[in-house]
This record gives C-alpha cells, structure tokens and sequence, in this order.
C-alpha cells in the first residue's frame, strides 16, 4: 500500500512477449526531504530502535550537496520504483522486485539512463514513484532523502523485446564520486 507499481499508464500496442524502453528525461526537485528511521524496518533495525526523522534542505537547481551537520551528501535525483504489472493475479509486495522491474532502488537509475522491462500484460500498465533526491547503493536501512519530484520519461515500445529481466543503461559511469569541491571524478 505504500509503493504501488502497477499502472496507471496503458501502453498502447503492449502484448505479453513485447518490452517497454523508459528514457528518464529529468528529474526536477522540489527542495526538501526527508529521512527515517523505522523501527524493526531496514538493515540495522537491531542497532537504531528508536524512531527519527530528519528533514532535508538543498537547492533544487544547482543541486549542490545537502548538509547533514559537518556531512555533504551529493544529490542525484532518481525513481526508487519503476515497473509494469506482473501476470500473476493477486496481491504482490513490491520487496524484492520483480522481472518486471518494482522497488528497484537503483541510484544509477538517474536522469539519461535508459531501462528496459518486459511485458507480461497487455497494455504493460506502467508506474514510477518513490522519488528521492539521494541514496546509497540499495535502500538498506529502510529511507533515503525521500523527496517529491517532477520526473519526465518517454516510453518507447520495443515490439518481441523478448527480456527475461531488466536491463538498464546509463550516460555515465554507474557510481558518482564527488571530490570535496564537487566535481565527479572516475577511480
């Protein structure tokens, strides 16, 4: 009930068999987010078991590192769930995901990258929420920066794409190192 991922969009011409190409275009930040700690929910539920919350604060047009104390995280905007509907009828947790893509928390899913998820209904029924402005590699503790955006893809439908999972491409490397001005760098 917190992250749907099925529908609402209808692909027209989608069959079983086929692939859906999503280009995400942008990813417009709104400013603010949050973290979480969840009691019993995430990698290290056993150490923090008191529940808190920390509100963020960031530019969203020069998307400079937000601040946590001394800290800089480095933004990078992204989509924690994309996916299509499963065929298989009935109630589906999003955790793990599926081969039709789900809670995929993948950072590098980021503006220019392009997936690819295969069909298993007609019409694909395609969705796409759980913003954040940053987060570590996987959501192992349960929150990132949650954050609301303005995201922007185009669909493309690939006709016998024939994929057995998802497959994604980025414009860049897959990880972002950031030296202590900002600047990305490669290792």
């Amino acid at each position: 009930r917190v992250n749907p991922t099925l529908g609402p969009i209808f692909i027209d011409g989608a069959e079983p068999g086929d692939a859906i190409k999503v280009t995400l275009v942008d990813f417009r930040p709104c400013g603010w987010g949050w973290t979480g700690n969840i009691p019993g929910f995430g990698l290290l539920a056993d150490q923090f078991k008191e529940p808190a919350i920390n509100i963020w604060k960031y530019n969203p047009d020069s998307l400079a590192p937000a601040m946590f104390g001394p800290a800089k995280v480095p933004l990078k905007p992204f989509a924690g769930t994309i996916g299509l509907a499963p065929a298989e009828p009935g109630h589906h947790s999003v955790v793990p995901p599926r081969r039709v893509g789900g809670n995929m928390d993948i950072r590098d899913l980021a503006r220019g990258s392009e997936l690819y998820l295969p069909v298993e209904v007609k019409g694909a029924l395609f969705s796409l929420g759980d913003t954040h402005a940053a987060q570590g590699d996987g959501e192992v503790c349960g929150t990132a920066i949650e954050s609301q955006l303005d995201v922007t893809v185009t669909l493309d439908l690939v006709k016998n794409g024939d994929l057995t999972f998802p497959r994604f491409r980025t414009p860049g490397p897959v990880t972002r190192h950031l030296d202590e001005k900002g600047y990305d760098f490669t290792t």
